[in-house]
This record gives C-alpha cells, sequence and structure tokens, in this order.
C-alpha cells in the first residue's frame, strides 16, 4: 500500500480503515471477476444472465458506491471530497471498467437527486439509492453517430459562439402536451447501454438546431420504442460492455425532463465537472496498479546477475511512474475538494471546469504513460495475458478517447482558460 503524505489522511484512522476496506473489496471481488469478463470472447457474454459483471454490480450496490454522487438529502452516503476519492482510486485500481460502470449506473438518479423535484424523488431516486440487488442500472447517453466529443463542447460557455458549426444533434425531444417523445440514436460507446435499466439521456429541444439548445432527461430503458445495440468487441475496457441505443418515438412524463434551458449549459458544465473528476480519480488508480504491478516484477526478475530494479535503466522508468502516480493523485483529490465543495458543500455550481478537464487529462494520461512503462519492464511478458499489466496497458489506452478525447478536452478546457484565467 502507497505511503500517504497528507497528515489529515494519514492519521485519520477512519479514512485508512475505508481505504483498506475498499482495496480489499477491488482486490478480491473486483480483479478476479475483471480478468474473468476480459477473457469472455463474446462481448454479449459480459452482460449475460449469471456474468460476473452481474455479481460485481450487487457487490457494489451492496457496499453504497452506486450512492457516492446522490445528493445526502435523496440517499447519498455525505461522504467528504476525500472520502470519495479514496474510494475512487481503490476502485480503479481493482477495474477501471468495473469501476465505470457503477459510475454511469448514477447519471440518471444521481443527477435527479441534484436538481429534480417532487415524484421522481419518491419514485425513482429514493427506490434507486436502497437498491442493492441491481434492480435499477443506469447509463449516459451523450455521444451520437454524428456526434462525439464535440458534445462536450456544446455545453462550454465559452465555445457558444461556434456551436452552430457543430450537427445539431440526432436525439430529439418534441413536447407531448403532458410529456415528451423522443426519437434518434445514440452511438456505440455508452458504456452499460446494453444492460441498463435507465438512460440521462441528452437531447436537443425544438427546432432542434444546435447542441446548446439541449436538455437533460431520464428515459426508462425497458419500454416500447427503445432498441439497444450488442456490446461492441473492443481493444480495452472489455468488462465495461459499451452499446448503441435508438429510440423511436419513446414517451416520458413531463417531470422526467430534468434538466432545461436556460440552465442546461450551466448544470451540464458542473455535471461534467463530477464526472471528471471520477474519471481522473478512477485512471490514477489504474496507474497505480500498473507501477505496482512493475515494480514487485522488477524485483524479482534476475538479469545480468541481480535483480533488474537494480539496474539504472529500470531504476529510471521506476522513478517517473512513481512521480507520475503521486502527483495524478494530489492533484485530482484537491480538484476534487474544490469542486466538492461547490457542488455538494456551498452548492454554488460554480466549480472551475479547467481544473476538473485538467484533472481528467492528467489522471488518464498518467495511467498511459505509466502502463506503457510498465509494459517495457515487463518485456516479452507484458505483451501476454499471462499478466496483468497487458490488460492495464489495453484498458489505459482506451481511456484515451473514453469520456472525452484528451485532445477535445483540453481544447475545452483552453477556452475557459483563455476567458478566465488570470
Amino acid at each position: 500500500m502507497y505511503f500517504e503524505i497528507d497528515s489529515k489522511v494519514r492519521d485519520d484512522k477512519g479514512l485508512c480503515l475505508l481505504r483498506n476496506e475498499t482495496h480489499r473489496f477491488a482486490e478480491e471481488v473486483m480483479r478476479p471477476a475483471a480478468k474473468k469478463l476480459d477473457r469472455m470472447p463474446d462481448p454479449e457474454q459480459v452482460i449475460a444472465k449469471g456474468s460476473p459483471y452481474w455479481n460485481v454490480l450487487k457487490e457494489m450496490k451492496a457496499m453504497g458506491y452506486h450512492r457516492l454522487f446522490f445528493h445526502k438529502d435523496y440517499g447519498g452516503l455525505g461522504l467528504s471530497a476525500i472520502e470519495a476519492h479514496i474510494i475512487l482510486e481503490e476502485l480503479g485500481w481493482g477495474s477501471v471498467g468495473l469501476a465505470t460502470a457503477i459510475g454511469v449506473d448514477q447519471v440518471p438518479a444521481g443527477v435527479a437527486s441534484l436538481f429534480a423535484l417532487g415524484d421522481v424523488i419518491d419514485n425513482l431516486v429514493i427506490p434507486w439509492a436502497e437498491d442493492t440487488e441491481a434492480k435499477f442500472h443506469g447509463c449516459w447517453g451523450v455521444t451520437e453517430p454524428e456526434c462525439g466529443s464535440d458534445y462536450i463542447m456544446a455545453t462550454q460557455e465559452s465555445f457558444l459562439p461556434y456551436v452552430r458549426q457543430l450537427h445539431p444533434g440526432q436525439v430529439k425531444a418534441d413536447n407531448s402536451g403532458d410529456g415528451w417523445v423522443i426519437n434518434g440514436p445514440k452511438a456505440n460507446w455508452l458504456s452499460s447501454a446494453p444492460a441498463a435499466t435507465h438512460a440521462g439521456l441528452h437531447v436537443t429541444l425544438p427546432p432542434h438546431d444546435s447542441l446548446a439548445n439541449g436538455a437533460f432527461c431520464i428515459v426508462p430503458l425497458e419500454q416500447k420504442g427503445v432498441t439497444k445495440g450488442k456490446p461492441i468487441d473492443k481493444l480495452g475496457l472489455r468488462d465495461d460492455p459499451q452499446g448503441d441505443l435508438v429510440f423511436d418515438n419513446v414517451y416520458i412524463p413531463d417531470d422526467y425532463m430534468i434538466i432545461r434551458p436556460p440552465f442546461y449549459e450551466l448544470r451540464v458544465g458542473q455535471i461534467l465537472c463530477l464526472t471528471s473528476c471520477f474519471v481522473g480519480t478512477i485512471f490514477t488508480g489504474l496507474a497505480r496498479a500498473a507501477f505496482e504491478e512493475a515494480l514487485e516484477y522488477s524485483k524479482n526478475r534476475t538479469q545480468g546477475g541481480k535483480p533488474i530494479c537494480e539496474h539504472q535503466s529500470i531504476k529510471h522508468k521506476l522513478y517517473a511512474m512513481f512521480e507520475k502516480v503521486e502527483s495524478s493523485r494530489y492533484y485530482t483529490r484537491k480538484v476534487m475538494e474544490h469542486v466538492w465543495e461547490k457542488i455538494y458543500i456551498e452548492g454554488t455550481f460554480d466549480a472551475s471546469s479547467m481544473h476538473a478537464l485538467s484533472a481528467q487529462i492528467y489522471g488518464k494520461r498518467s495511467a498511459f504513460e505509466v502502463a506503457h512503462e510498465a509494459v517495457q519492464i515487463f518485456g516479452g511478458y507484458g505483451l501476454t495475458r499471462d499478466f496483468l499489466v497487458e490488460k492495464l496497458f489495453r484498458d489505459a489506452r482506451a481511456g484515451l478517447i473514453e469520456d472525452g478525447t484528451t485532445e477535445v478536452l483540453g481544447l475545452s478546457a483552453a477556452y475557459n482558460i483563455i476567458q478566465e484565467y488570470c
């Protein structure tokens, strides 16, 4: 286990117990399941009845991990930012794919817990928070066949002058008196969509001329008019089933339209701050996992008459990996504290998106760079499925694209830096 340099955390018995408990869960429950899921030749096996995916999801819900981002008044755990960060790093250490599953699971009801009123809270949010059997499972419907990472740009105030140069959006919601009717396709890259019961869905509203004229709604997926695509067969994060959704005259009641103009850009921007902290932190866990695998291997692998960790070239690599892991941990933690304060404590919803986005980018880049060096240290063995680093490398590579490419996320942050940095 790593040495915690923050004495406030290191000397807090409760936080140490939390870290140890979550680490045990990640090691004993998540890692064995993730290995089995990763090696399934058919992605449909991942979400089949009796799959380890469902067993882990139930156990994560029993631990309360599906309520990390819920408002404390509606079933949330009421954790501090540091507590949430500790949990997420360990879950990422266990499996970024399965950590993503419990992350997107929270999007429909978690967002509703922050912004919805009345019946949605009683009929959906509270039952979701109380669910420990995975009767509810959420996904996040953002990207579309014609709209990828640019969907993120459309929610950034500084990019609004350019948003009409983008595709106007494919999933549309039209008012139907007492509710809304939804039509259009979402892309193949929706985490947990093939297994989900509900989607937190981004749609455009009439006149459907811009992604910025959008809304966020909850759509129950087990109803007429919803088509779930098969899980896609992909390089990495194979324990994170992804697929498309298509909507054909799908009805939702009016109170399921959770975020509407004129609050769409502001509130979705703050949701992205939360999810960026989540992603940056779980990939910090992956980076640490890769570093620890390489460190242990280098102590046991002998070449030139001594363990390879005693060779200068390997020492240089190990130091650089350690530096990235530690920097990633404390940067993502500090940014999460800021975002947590603005959303859950002060309720001002004015967290710095440029910092949140940079935390996600830094965490993902660190994970890939560390995993890459881990494979180099393992040599040929690092390319075989006999060693965990092979999976970690593939998962880290997928992370540079998932939840927004690092290039687009950086561009989005840059707009805010130019406008706001002083």
